[in-house]
């Protein structure tokens, strides 16, 4: 699943080419997406200027002078830029054309993205915890709504309430430079730790952004090229493999459904 740098990674990627630009045409060969693709959407888009593209979260929001598009890559969607006259592959599922010959498809597999559109704003997302680069997430934060919390630290970091878009992958090396047991109570983890835990987060989700998302089978960038940062993960995808710091080898444990791995020695 594309986590928080990948959808920065595509921003980054698309923006240059889609800001102060204007829609021609938007193109939906199949709007069964997660949620439905709004209906009347590419009349609603024609003819309009992309004002800006932004992120909140994992949603890109194109905004346009009247009116937002709010894109999610759900489990294996990207967004490619290519040339208008490109053959569509399988999975392209919309299409936006400018009027300066840039295409912007969206190609998503599985269909659990997500295309709409909206004048008064998305419930999505309502009740979302700050971004995790900005100043407002803070250790504090942290050690204040895990009190009498018993539920592990890692899912509790998970969770877009208390920050968003650390995802898997980015929580357990958070973690592990941290020296946490993902299973350690989130009630049980001093100040000083959390204080230490988010400046970890926020150096591997910069790390993560910096060379270009995380290399996984379904995520691209907006160039169609994949990430980079798999080749220095330190713990996640690793589990049974020896430790980068001590050696010894790393156990993989299951929680909230997902795989955990983290060195039992390093980690507490």
């Amino acid at each position: 699943m594309p986590e928080l740098p990948e959808v920065e990674t595509t921003l980054r990627g698309v923006a240059p080419h889609i800001v102060d630009q204007f829609i021609d045409q938007l193109r939906v060969h199949n709007g069964s997406l997660r949620w439905p693709v709004t209906r009347g959407i590419s009349e609603l888009a024609k003819g309009q200027r992309v004002v800006a593209i932004t992120r909140r979260a994992k949603y890109l929001l194109v905004e346009l002078e009247r009116g937002t598009m709010m894109i999610h890559l759900g489990m294996s969607g990207s967004l490619r830029l290519v040339d208008r006259a490109a053959p569509r592959r399988k999975h392209d599922h919309i299409e936006m054309l400018m009027t300066n010959g840039v295409c912007l498809r969206y190609h998503d597999p599985r269909r659990f993205g997500a295309w709409l559109w909206s004048d008064s704003g998305f419930p999505q997302l309502d009740h979302l915890g700050p971004e995790p680069l900005t100043d407002e997430f803070t250790g504090k934060r942290l050690f204040e709504l895990s009190r009498k919390r018993k539920m592990a630290i890692k899912p509790f970091i998970m969770d877009n309430r208390t920050v968003v878009g650390v995802g898997n992958i980015y929580a357990s090396e958070a973690l592990f430079r941290g020296g946490i047991r993902p299973d350690r109570a989130a009630g049980r983890v001093s100040l000083k730790r959390y204080e230490q835990l988010t400046v970890h987060i926020k150096e591997v989700l910069t790390s993560a952004i910096t060379q270009g998302g995380t290399t996984l089978r379904d995520f691209v960038n907006g160039n169609g090229e994949p990430g980079y940062f798999q080749q220095t993960l330190m713990v996640y995808g690793r589990g049974g493999q020896p430790c980068v710091t001590c050696a010894k080898p790393l156990k993989d444990i299951r929680l909230g459904q997902r795989s955990s791995v983290f060195c039992p020695a390093c980690q507490r």
